[in-house]
């Protein structure tokens, strides 16, 4: 490319985008959804030409949060989500309801009982201790049935299955000459 002796590129005009603009981007359903106005269940990983834009005001320790507009397969109705970095997921605007998710519930209660647990043993050392001694336990009788598990594979590994097959076969030859005797 050719940059003539004269060239100065301060000169050249800078585009003045707006902050708030648009653009048009491929996306997957993040999570599984129900369309408010037709009914329309739309699943998690269904294809979208969607349009993204980055929320005004709005940042979680100076990440963007992002806004997408996606249509209804079925009505064209307009739905909206936006990204939720803080719980790394994604949050429900309008357009639709959000389906059930069951492992996210037992993911928040698992944190709460880990919480819980933690609190009390800030302030009781005992239980500190009961902790400790039920999760030895648990530990150990994990470490048993595994062993017990190892055992029987190795018993089932040991096993000769034709063997096995043959003398059956030879005892029911025995009986049928019984039989005929």
């Amino acid at each position: 490319k050719y940059y003539p002796p004269d060239f100065d590129p301060a000169k050249i005009p800078k585009l003045k985008l707006p902050k708030d603009r648009q653009y048009v981007v491929r996306l997957m359903a993040p999570f599984n959804m129900r369309c408010k106005t037709c009914g329309e269940y739309i699943y998690k990983g269904k294809k979208f030409n969607a349009r993204k834009e980055t929320v005004q005001n709005e940042a979680y320790l100076g990440l963007p949060i992002f806004r997408f507009y996606i249509k209804c397969t079925r009505c064209l109705a307009e739905i909206t989500f936006k990204t939720d970095p803080e719980n790394t997921d994604y949050t429900m605007e309008h357009g639709a309801t959000r389906n059930f998710q069951a492992e996210k519930l037992l993911e928040e209660e698992e944190k709460r009982m880990q919480k819980e647990r933690e609190e009390e043993e800030l302030n009781n050392p005992m239980k500190v201790l009961e902790n400790r001694t039920k999760d030895s336990k648990l530990e150990m009788e994990v470490l048993e049935n595994l062993q017990e598990l190892k055992e029987l594979n190795q018993h089932q590994a040991n096993m000769d299955f034709e063997a096995m097959l043959k003398q059956f076969k030879e005892l029911e030859e025995e009986q049928r000459r019984k039989e005929q005797e």
